[in-house]
């Protein structure tokens, strides 16, 4: 039987490819990187992030939080630990996942059985999508970014890792970014991104009212 998954319960979205940063300080999540650093060279060292739907995680318990049932797991590539046990950590979006089952007792951090989601590898209908969506996404990023010339040549042409990027880097909610990750294939979640940015694109073209900088949002370092 696979090994349950750790958990660290977030209020963001993590897709797979993206970095994401994270201040470990809470006790129970630093006995998650201590386990995840024991885990033997060669193996992946993984624990679940899933976006937080209701309530706040609190010390020494989960209290009312709920989260999403889908979500991703971050590879640690980088531990710094600090002399008073803090950690911190640069992570990397590696796979999506179903949660099937969370087991709430052994061990302070709530671990839990999934399913691993994998995506078409030759998806022509989303290939299909790639230009469109590269289009309007080039025209969004000038709308919002003082360097999207730049950004534009490195946008990738991949459909999938295309749609993650996207997906992590617009301006979304919380809700939007969640329901992308859940996309169940490329092509829809492209396809889905193809509206949303066309939206956005309208309606910073009416009002000229730039959101959040894009450079905050994937890269902002997460709570705990």
């Amino acid at each position: 039987m696979t090994p349950a998954l750790p958990l660290f319960p977030l209020g963001t979205v993590l897709f797979p490819g993206l970095v994401l940063p994270l201040h470990v300080f809470e006790e129970r999540y630093r006995a998650l990187v201590r386990d995840l650093l024991a885990v033997p060279d060669g193996t992946p060292r993984e624990f679940g992030v899933v976006a937080i739907s209701s309530g706040w995680e609190v010390e020494g318990g989960t209290g009312a939080v709920t989260f999403h049932d889908i979500g991703c797991t971050a590879e640690l590539r980088q531990v710094t630990e600090h002399p008073d046990g803090r950690f911190d950590l640069v992570t990397v979006g590696r796979r999506r996942f179903a949660i099937d089952e969370v087991a709430r007792a052994d061990g302070p951090y709530l671990r839990a059985r999934v399913s691993y989601l994998a995506e078409p590898d030759d998806d022509a209908a989303a290939e299909a999508l790639v230009p469109r969506v590269l289009a309007v996404f080039r025209t969004y990023l000038a709308l919002v970014r003082t360097d999207a010339a730049e950004l534009a040549e490195q946008l990738p042409e991949d459909p999938t890792v295309l749609s993650h990027l996207i997906a992590a880097t617009a301006s979304l909610t919380l809700t939007e970014r969640q329901a992308l990750l859940a996309a169940p294939e490329t092509a829809a979640r492209l396809r889905a991104e193809l509206a949303i940015l066309q939206r956005e694109v309208i309606l910073l073209r009416q009002v000229r009212a730039v959101p959040l900088p894009v450079s905050e949002l994937p890269v902002t370092p997460g709570p705990n």
